[in-house]
């Protein structure tokens, strides 16, 4: 599977200047960029940075033909007339509108206080905007984010580096991060989830006394009633998914395990580095709720046996921190709710976000609430 890119062209005063002819890139995941930068420049001689998507064939990722709004400060012979008419959008992302990567990389050289050699665009969407760029001291990683995950860099000073990136200057959303050599870690097995899981553990420890986090999303026990049931309501899911919840919370906050820093998308392609040096990244989705949401993330996609000694080690260690408390009971009760509370994300995310890029998430509201009525 891979992408047919049509690329509409903008300069720098909001001027449509026309549409490249399409080009195939190899990846097919829309928010990368850096190969569709790159054959820009290669087919049409055209620098561009890419700010967001205006339009795919399919109404889900990844794959097929997307047209996306990019930025130059050339005028390539090769474009045809392009029918785009551009329009404001509140919920749009500062780093997605005309000029607002050129003010960010500005924010940035000042806040690094040396040149930059070379930048590279890796991502943009309606999540983030990552680049790379290049100094003298090596690499720094440039990372933007919308107002809804505003947190992020709050939360990565709270924690600190070694088992964060160290965060170097951080405004509005706009963050400088130390580099951490290495690779994200996609399809790692039970050690290294292991050590994951290990190392976070007395991060969650220290977090139930003291979470000093302001701005971090509160989704602690019986908050998340309404939302729920605000969702499931707004996308016809099975009535029975809201029945007894109140009911369910009581059970669950009976087992012991206290509320604490979550992160909340912690799947092995979230940890960057090397088997022996890493750091977890992408700290937006965090928030204050129960520590089972993570290790239930941390060991999907694990073989049955893998998975019990992950679940196991986990719980062990909460027995010995909080004497008294059920970690695997609490499993048990917390599995409709984690795609319940799955749903009320992407749900979110779609309220915030422009309705180019909903095929990003509206189909995984559905297919967590699916998952919740089979786990219920």
């Amino acid at each position: 599977m891979s992408r047919k890119v049509t690329l509409v062209l903008v300069d720098a005063s909001g001027t449509v200047l026309g549409e490249l002819p399409p080009f195939d890139v190899e990846r097919p995941f829309w928010p990368e960029t850096e190969d569709v930068v790159a054959g820009a420049r290669d087919r049409y001689g055209v620098d561009v940075v890419i700010l967001r998507i205006l339009a795919t064939e399919k109404p889900e990722p990844h794959g097929g033909a997307v047209t996306y709004l990019a930025q130059t400060e050339q005028r390539p012979p090769d474009l045809t007339p392009s029918a785009v008419t551009l329009t404001p959008e509140p919920r749009r992302p500062l780093y997605a509108e005309i000029n607002g990567p050129a003010k960010t990389l500005e924010w940035a050289e000042k806040a690094l206080d040396r040149p930059i050699l070379a930048k590279t665009q890796l991502r943009t969407w309606n999540l983030s905007t990552i680049w790379r760029l290049e100094t003298a001291d090596g690499p720094v990683w440039l990372k933007q984010v919308p107002p809804f995950f505003a947190h992020e860099s709050a939360v990565l000073r709270w924690i600190g580096p070694p088992l964060v990136p160290k965060v170097l200057a951080a405004e509005a959303g706009k963050m400088l991060l130390a580099d951490v050599p290495g690779h994200d870690l996609y399809g790692a097995g039970l050690e290294m989830r292991r050590a994951i899981a290990a190392a976070f553990h007395p991060v969650q420890v220290s977090a139930i006394r003291d979470l000093p986090l302001s701005g971090v999303p509160d989704e602690r026990g019986h908050a998340l009633i309404e939302p729920i049931e605000r969702v499931v309501a707004q996308y016809n899911g099975d009535p029975k998914l809201v029945k007894n919840l109140s009911r369910r919370f009581a059970a669950i906050e009976a087992c012991g395990l206290p509320d604490t820093l979550v992160h909340g998308d912690l799947h092995p392609g979230n940890v960057r580095g090397t088997d022996q040096h890493w750091a977890i990244i992408d700290w937006g989705d965090s928030f204050v709720g129960h520590p089972a949401y993570d290790i239930m993330r941390l060991a999907e996609g694990l073989p049955t046996q893998d998975r019990q000694r992950l679940v196991a080690d986990w719980a062990e260690r909460w027995r010995r921190d909080v004497p008294g408390c059920q970690p695997e009971r609490v499993l048990d009760l917390m599995e409709p709710l984690a795609h319940l509370r799955g749903a009320v994300v992407y749900a979110r995310f779609v309220a915030n976000i422009e309705p180019a890029e909903h095929p990003y998430h509206a189909p995984d509201v559905r297919a967590c609430l699916e998952r919740a009525a089979a786990a219920a």
